[in-house]
């Protein structure tokens, strides 16, 4: 019993854990960019990163599903790269939930880039500070707040995926079952005690990682 619970709570967390370090990275790296620079088609290009928030779980999990497939470019050079097909394993699920959690991460990023004064990292430009210097020492401490607080929701949108990762990643226990998924199935076959420990324990989680938000916002 302890076994069955435990291992989609576990992977889960695998999952959500390694989408949102890969948020993170992306996330900051494009964001950076997107709020300092100006160039045409920002809005386009603006609009389709951060479309995963508005799009149905279906949707995306059908284009990833269409992407990664075996008759795809992408699937097959992925197919290649990892020795076999990434479609209905675990890092598929970790790729549906980096999709979805971009968005959040990308935005709170973002905004924290844009309210930095670009004067301060000017200022310690002028004082001899290497480009690398100033992100990692101004911008990244100035905007610490936002990226912070992109990367726990980017990690509580993960835990949460459902839809895309059903679809791409499918519902194998042990191997691909995540808690969402989990209790999708448990409920569908009537094991009500174990549909409820499951939601009991994402709420949890989800409340954690909300009240660590709010705090930050003080």
């Amino acid at each position: 019993m302890f076994v069955e619970f435990w291992e989609p709570v576990r992977l889960s967390i695998q999952v959500a854990s390694l989408s949102c370090f890969i948020v993170l990275v992306t996330g900051i790296f494009i964001a950076k960019i997107m709020a300092r620079k100006s160039f045409k088609g920002k809005l386009l290009l603006e609009t389709m990163l951060i479309l995963p928030l508005v799009l149905p779980p279906s949707v995306i999990g059908f284009i990833l599903l269409m992407l990664l497939g075996n008759d795809s470019p992408v699937g097959q050079v992925i197919q290649w790269l990892f020795n076999g097909p990434v479609i209905f394993t675990w890092f598929a699920a970790v790729i549906a939930s980096t999709v979805v959690a971009f968005p959040l991460m990308y935005q709170s990023a973002k905004t924290g880039f844009e309210m930095i004064d670009s004067d301060i990292e000017n200022a310690a430009r002028v004082d001899g500070a290497s480009e690398a210097k100033v992100f990692w020492l101004i911008t990244i401490k100035l905007a610490g707040k936002s990226l912070v607080m992109g990367g726990i929701l980017s990690f509580a949108r993960g835990l949460g995926e459902f839809g895309a990762t059903l679809m791409v990643a499918g519902n194998l226990p042990g191997r691909t079952q995540t808690i969402p998924t989990a209790i999708y199935f448990a409920m569908d076959s009537g094991n009500m005690t174990l549909a409820w420990a499951w939601v009991i324990m994402i709420i949890l989680l989800s409340f954690l990682m909300l009240t660590i938000v709010h705090i930050m916002k003080r």
